[in-house]
């Protein structure tokens, strides 16, 4: 089959459609996983925004060889959302490597092929660019831990990569750990110049309700390290509901008039900045608004009706008092519906 490489700058790879299409748009198109110690396996992940107008779906993800294990989120991504798609190389051949995933999506016959490089070794000496982020004496290869979308029952894992810098001893250690997750560190303990594995399970039995929980943990550095904003970690998990009952042909369609607000198009001097989003029922049954969730105390939030019968509009009043978001992190607001296409949709706030 013959390969297409779709390559913008920024590191961002699309795939133009024509309007009111889905389109796709990965974070970047080659990860470079550096120096790999051999045998032991790593994760590349790519970030998968939908730029277009129409849920965007991922049909199939198949690596150029057996040495690779892909996953990706199989629900369909809406306009302005983002999925992912992770790769797991096994790293049991010696040299350098250049691999290649074909992405198959519902936005064209012809694959979007991504790739990852690097070099497996026997000893590695150089932790920058597989582990780019430091804490201490410590590098991990992400400062954020983001679960993919899961479902009540589900048991997904998230793989953190850890080197160890220092010249004692050190284990890997999450402080503030949630009661709904797990942690394994392999080994339990890393010498100098050695690397490992944590291991974060998620037990989504345990989590209280539908939809994005939110938390931090904390690396501990040292033997004695205590928590602060130096080491860390944001979490995030959304929770979605079990919409597989669902008739596709006769179901809701949640529309939105608009999925990001831009505070820079706002007046300087108003403290409070209000927009309206109109959300529209454009399917052919009830369509519910079961959740609704924002995560900065600068926003508000207030929804006319939560039942929309089919061609029944509502407004969401969306203010944020700009005179918090000093230390503003990413501004959004998400909610849970019972469209099967569409159970969770965000606004950002920019």
């Amino acid at each position: 089959m013959k390969r297409i490489f779709v390559t913008l700058s920024l590191f961002s790879v699309a795939v133009m459609t024509a309007a009111a299409q889905p389109r796709f748009t990965a974070n970047h198109e080659s990860y470079n996983f550096g120096q790999v110690q051999w045998k032991n396996p790593v994760t590349a992940l790519y970030t998968i925004t939908n730029t277009g107008t129409q849920p965007l779906l991922l049909t199939n993800v198949d690596p150029s060889c057996a040495c690779s294990v892909a996953q990706w989120t199989q629900t369909p991504i809406a306009a302005g959302e983002q999925g992912s798609i992770t790769v797991a190389y096994d790293a049991r051949a010696l040299g350098h490597f250049d691999k290649s995933i074909a992405v198959y999506t519902n936005v064209q016959a012809q694959p979007v092929y991504l790739r990852f490089t690097g070099e497996v070794v026997t000893e590695v000496r150089d932790f920058s660019q597989a582990y780019p982020y430091m804490m201490g004496q410590i590098r991990l290869d992400k400062d954020e831990l983001e679960f993919p979308d899961s479902y009540r029952g589900e048991e997904p894992t998230l793989r953190i990569g850890v080197a160890n810098l220092s010249e004692q001893p050190y284990e890997p250690v999450l402080m503030h750990l949630p009661s709904y997750l797990t942690l394994k560190a392999e080994p339990a303990v890393l010498q100098q110049g050695e690397r490992g594995v944590i291991t974060l399970t998620l037990h989504t039995d345990k989590l209280k309700g539908l939809g994005w929980t939110e938390s931090s943990v904390y690396l501990s550095r040292f033997m004695g390290d205590v928590v602060s904003d130096d080491n860390e970690l944001p979490l995030s998990v959304v929770l979605l509901p079990d919409l597989s009952y669902v008739d596709e042909a006769n179901a809701p369609a949640l529309a939105l008039s608009a999925t990001d607000i831009n505070l820079n198009d706002a007046p300087s001097k108003k403290a409070k900045v209000k927009s309206d989003i109109t959300l529209s029922n454009n399917g052919r049954s009830p369509l519910r608004i079961d959740k609704l969730q924002v995560f900065h105390p600068a926003v508000g939030i207030r929804l006319k009706k939560s039942v929309l019968n089919p061609g029944e509009s509502t407004d969401l009043r969306i203010t944020v008092d700009t005179g918090k978001l000093k230390k503003k992190r990413h501004l959004r607001v998400m909610l849970i519906t019972n469209d099967p296409k569409q159970p969770k949709a965000i606004i950002h706030i920019n």
